[in-house]
């Protein structure tokens, strides 16, 4: 090698050299190959790395961390707030800004939420990938309570509606470590960033609406992503552009859509309750736990992990959404039976048998109560002629009996064909005023 003085020798462009290294698989022993390649008089590679460790030396420490193309997103809320007005109420309330940073670019995406909560925790995630364009293969999460239930060294407990957004999406959370600060130190320097540039800038601003709030923080960022960083003659945005974007997941076909998840013990009636509402489960989990995902349209019910329901979700309070395959076949004989059906047939066979289930169906708290009563009453039909079955029923009407069992007794009696006379009075009837009869038990 030609001996060519210090300050002759062809400089690299570190901060070239640096963004090489984020790239999987790469080595400063290979940036050195490449680099001599093409500068024949170029430094050795002992010099070559001291100098390379000298001009790291003087970024600042968080940003000493090698981070993978499109491997971490590193997403955190910020400390400030910022104040929104209602401007019917003149109300203030402080929306949180949420912060999320890409490990390799610096690339920063931030956003106003109404509060802290999971749903809002969650809608920040899914609006950070669409603008991103792609998912990364980890989200490094701060131990928000809204994200992670339980903060643990080794082993930290990630909220069930997080871990099915991060599945929708093909990507894992990653909660740093607690009292690790080294661990989102990428965010905690975005943070800072969002706060002086961003926010210090709209502090004199006032904003009558989230999306209003929302529109000049997009505007702020896009011009932050858009500005050389300091010793790395480069913006976020190029970087982002070159090292980030390729290496992203592709999003899913469809945005995730926000699951509340809640633990529930399944009735006696196979039925579990969401929100007041009620939702059939197979009959064989009667008293199983079972676990309820639950949109804003759907109800699904998984036991152990499968899929063992899934209904259209149902506003309407104290009221059951049942599927005949969850019904035990005793229960699904009546299942085609309604209201309107009943009384038709019962019209049919005769004046008197519609009064009589009328009035079994108008004697019940809710008409469904005297289905079965009355179903027996007209399969009745199949065994006795429609004339005495109307018979019966008018005999059941005039001594005040409103079930079944009546009506069956008066047929197998023949107690519908006797008539009373002077000459031979009708012999007392188990049927009087007396006998209290189910009527009086409702």
């Amino acid at each position: 090698m030609p001996d060519v003085p210090h300050d002759q020798r062809p400089v690299p462009d570190w901060s070239a050299v640096h963004r090489d290294l984020r790239r999987p698989n790469m080595t400063l022993a290979l940036v050195w190959e490449e680099y001599r390649a093409t500068s024949v008089n170029g430094f050795g590679y002992s010099w070559f790395c001291d100098l390379y460790r000298e001009w790291a030396g003087r970024l600042k420490p968080t940003l000493r961390q090698v981070h993978t193309d499109g491997e971490r997103l590193f997403v955190d809320f910020a400390g400030q707030t910022m104040e929104v007005i209602d401007g019917a109420t003149g109300e203030v309330t402080r929306a949180e800004i949420f912060v999320a940073v890409l490990g390799a670019s610096s690339f920063i995406y931030a956003e106003a939420t109404a509060s802290q909560g999971l749903a809002d925790w969650i809608g920040a995630h899914v609006n950070t990938l669409a603008a991103l364009g792609g998912v990364p293969r980890q989200i490094v999460s701060d131990n928000l309570k809204s994200g992670i239930t339980k903060a643990c060294f080794y082993e930290p407990v990630v909220n069930r509606t997080y871990a099915d957004m991060a599945a929708h999406y093909g990507t894992a959370i990653i909660p740093a470590r607690p009292y690790k600060p080294r661990d989102k130190a990428k965010v905690e320097v975005g943070v800072h960033v969002v706060q002086r540039w961003i926010l210090a800038r709209l502090r004199n601003r006032r904003f009558f609406s989230l999306a209003e709030l929302n529109q000049a923080i997009r505007e702020l960022t896009a011009q932050l992503n858009d500005r050389p960083m300091r010793g790395w003659g480069t913006t976020r945005r190029a970087l982002f552009d070159q090292l980030d974007r390729p290496a992203l997941q592709p999003l899913p076909a469809t945005p995730y859509e926000y699951a509340d998840w809640k633990r529930c013990r399944v009735n006696l009636d196979y039925h579990i309750e969401v929100d007041k509402h009620f939702y059939s489960v197979p009959y064989r989990l009667l008293r199983q736990e079972v676990e309820a995902r639950i949109t804003a349209r759907t109800v699904e019910v998984f036991h152990r992990g499968k899929l063992v329901a899934a209904h259209q979700r149902s506003n309407r309070p104290h009221r059951p959404t049942t599927l005949a395959e969850h019904m035990p076949s005793s229960h699904r004989r009546y299942r085609d039976w309604t209201h309107e059906r009943i009384q038709r047939e019962a019209a049919a066979i005769g004046d008197d048998t519609a009064a009589l289930v009328e009035l079994i169906l108008r004697s019940r708290p809710h008409p469904e109560q005297g289905f079965r009563s009355c179903i027996g009453i007209l399969r009745l039909a199949k065994q006795y002629d429609a004339e005495r079955l109307d018979a019966a029923c008018a005999r059941a009407l005039g001594l005040g009996t409103r079930s079944y069992s009546s009506v069956a007794a008066i047929l197998k009696n023949a107690r519908e064909r006797k008539v009373a006379s002077p000459s031979q009075p009708e012999q007392p009837s188990l049927f009087h005023e007396n006998i209290r009869g189910p009527g009086y038990y409702h």
